[in-house]
């Protein structure tokens, strides 16, 4: 039976779903296999006039019961049967998780009964019940009343069953002349985080504040073509609406001198269509840098083909532009009643609100559900990725990043700096990457190193031509060797300055590792470099080598390259059974390629006899439980294998890939095993969030 937790709303506005997205997550990312269960469903509520394209679709919860068939059904004096229902859904839903998360019914307007609902749902279900709430406007003596009326709906504050409230939204601002998105500057700070902590309400032994999440922009900035749907808006342009989000708005009718400085990045630009002054200056503004979120334009006036041409070069660059039918003021109505829900196919902002509410929960509480669940699970790719930002931030270590005017690698040195993962150091001139920083909205946290090579280039000069000295290599060629900013990062991780290396978002394979090997080389007791990659399948982690590194490895080098693998698994929570893969399993085929396999699971066995590990196996007989049956009966490794070792390059990268475009799966590498000290490669397609864990990965190596 699962242990169930079930989130009311106390008033409207509150972001339950995104709170219970969140505490699912920071389940997940503990090893508890949880779900998320709404037994009736709302309707979304960004509907303006057109329905098909205005509605931002909500999460598809085909167990919830529509709420139209709940109200007749208790008009009808079936409120009985409407529990029985949501009682049978549970528990058809629910089997196998260790604990459950329902989200309530929020009370609106129209459905101020909400809370003797979600009180009823909460006791047939017997679920303990957690409040969620937004101070909003309310001094901290108010807001304190205010919660407690809320609790006496489900027993007051000593029902043991009333375990304890979140606050969302904390120290959210008023909306004001910006429109429904202010500036960050312009949060209202006058409440003090702590003062809600202390609240008396929380000297209740049974009644816990559970968790405290501020306001945080990021976490309600909407797409500009959310926008653009909910206004049923013409598209002038389509720019990069699908991706550029609208941070703050601004209403336009001043002049252009005025409107410099409301020309920032993230904004959304209201004018109306026939302001040129207006449209022009905020096209080139795009142009030298800015990344204006978007051009909306009112009064159903357009530019002219003349006006267009003249800013084709920053609707080129990505400016979206709209316009809508109505005058300025019914543009900022229908503004300001959007309601930033999270469209469901928003995966972007799915997952960073889900991270930001985990990492506010309350650390105790959330191990106490891990004291309630029964059993853990294989370790999740949420849990594997938790725990890569836990160990790397217990690990402290300085990271360097040669490609230091890469955007990517800016924003991804910036979050973890800002979320303690990794301590970095950015290559590359101040000034460069702090005008990319703002053009970009990347906040530089005070953290983050930057150094500017050419400042220091001279110093690695002599300790260069002694490392190579016996390569004959002179002063003039150190020097011009130097003006990479690979070679000259190695040399700092070679001298200590540094505890590793990311790059490859800029540069080739080959660029990041061939200074690596002549400089810092391998590490003791390793005959070679070889990689894995973590594959993050829906419910566990595996681990693929070598896939990036050793195109034809012999028989040894192929049983080092399993050990490598077996020890980083170990090292980042995967418990190790490793599969020599080949086209046969066990002795049913023969040839060259098999041989090898048979003799490297030999070697790798008699080298580490501490390690489970068996082959050669085809791979089905290695991941399948039933074709390990037949195929593979008794071996310790076939249909549990974790750790898949390839016979060579062409096999292993040719499957990983396969494995993660045909299966849309995240795989995170090439991580680099044995060099003396750790070097890692990335893709030239990274996106930030792979910088991000490769960094993480690269701190967790160093010794």
């Amino acid at each position: 039976m699962s242990y169930r937790i079930m989130l009311v709303p106390v008033g409207f506005g509150v972001g339950l779903t995104s709170v219970a997205l969140g505490l699912l997550h920071a389940c997940q990312q503990k090893g508890i296999k949880a779900g998320h269960f709404k037994p009736i469903s709302q309707p979304a509520r960004n509907v303006l006039k057109h329905p098909k394209n205005g509605e931002t679709e909500p999460l598809e919860f085909s167990h919830a019961i529509p709420l139209a068939d709940v109200e007749e059904k208790i008009a009808d004096g079936l409120h009985d049967v409407v529990l029985e229902e949501i009682v049978a859904n549970f528990n058809a839903y629910s089997e196998g998780d260790e604990v459950m998360i329902i989200e309530g019914l929020i009370p609106t307007t129209r459905q101020p009964y909400a809370g003797r609902i979600n009180h009823d749902v909460a006791q047939a279900l017997g679920a303990d019940i957690v409040l969620v709430a937004n101070p909003q406007n309310d001094d901290i003596a108010q807001f304190e009343d205010r919660l407690e009326v809320s609790a006496d709906t489900y027993g007051g504050i000593k029902n043991k069953r009333l375990i304890g409230c979140i606050l969302n939204k904390v120290n959210s601002p008023d909306q004001d002349e910006h429109g429904l998105l202010p500036r960050e500057s312009e949060i209202d700070p006058k409440k003090d985080l702590h003062a809600f902590i202390n609240l008396s309400l929380f000297n209740n032994r049974y009644f816990d504040l559970l968790g405290l999440v501020p306001w945080q922009i990021d976490m309600v900035a909407p797409r500009v073509i959310d926008i653009c749907h909910y206004l049923d808006a013409k598209v002038i342009n389509e720019g990069d609406m699908q991706h550029r989000r609208i941070r703050s708005v601004t209403f336009c009718a001043r002049s252009v001198d005025n409107l410099v400085s409301h020309l920032i990045p993230g904004r959304l630009i209201v004018t109306p269509g026939d302001r040129t002054d207006i449209i022009i200056a905020t096209c080139l503004s795009a142009l030298n840098g800015t990344k204006v979120g978007a051009l909306l334009l009112t009064n159903g006036f357009e530019p002219n083909s003349e006006v267009l041409s003249l800013c084709r070069q920053a609707l080129d660059n990505g400016l979206p532009i709209l316009s809508v039918p109505w005058d300025t003021w019914q543009t900022s109505r229908h503004l300001m009643n959007f309601n930033p829900e999270v469209p469901k196919d928003d995966g972007q902002r799915h997952d960073r609100v889900k991270q930001y509410v985990a990492d506010h929960l309350n650390v105790d509480w959330l191990k106490h559900l891990s004291d309630k669940a029964s059993q853990v699970n294989p370790l999740s790719p949420p849990a594997f990725r938790h725990q890569l930002t836990e160990l790397a931030r217990n690990a402290n270590k300085l990271i360097i990043l040669p490609e230091g005017t890469d955007v990517r690698t800016i924003k991804a040195a910036a979050i973890c700096a800002k979320r303690k993962i990794a301590r970095c150091q950015l290559l590359g001139n101040l000034d460069e990457i702090s005008r990319i920083a703002d053009q970009q909205g990347i906040e530089l946290p005070p953290g983050l190193m930057i150094t500017d090579p050419d400042t220091i280039r001279e110093n690695y000069v002599a300790p260069l031509l002694e490392l190579r000295k016996h390569k004959g290599l002179t002063e003039v060629v150190a020097r011009e060797e130097l003006k990479d900013n690979v070679v000259l990062a190695t040399m700092m991780l070679q001298l200590g300055q540094v505890d590793g290396l990311v790059s490859g978002a800029v540069n080739t394979t080959a660029n990041t590792i061939r200074p690596a090997l002549q400089l810092i080389k391998t590490a003791p007791g390793s005959s070679l470099v070889s990689s894995i990659f973590f594959m993050l399948l829906p419910d566990q982690v595996l681990v693929y080598g070598d896939c990036a590194i050793n195109p034809e490895p012999n028989a040894q080098q192929l049983a080092d390259i399993a050990i490598q693998s077996a020890d980083s698994a170990a090292q980042f929570g995967i418990t190790p059974k490793v599969a020599m893969i080949s086209y046969s399993t066990g002795t049913s085929g023969h040839g060259a390629d098999v041989e090898k396999v048979a003799e490297a699971t030999r070697l790798a066995q008699e080298k580490r006899p501490d390690l489970v590990i068996d082959g050669p196996l085809q791979y089905d007989a290695a991941i399948m439980e039933n074709v390990a049956r037949k195929k593979a009966p008794g071996s310790p490794v076939a249909g549990k294998a974790t750790v898949f070792i390839f016979p060579d390059l062409n096999t292993g990268n040719t499957t990983y890939k396969a494995v993660q475009r045909s299966a849309d799966l995240v795989s995170i590498g090439p991580m680099l095993q044995g060099m003396n000290k750790p070097v890692n490669d990335l893709s030239r397609g990274a996106l930030v969030d792979d910088i991000v864990y490769t960094i993480a990965l690269t701190a967790i190596q160093v010794k």
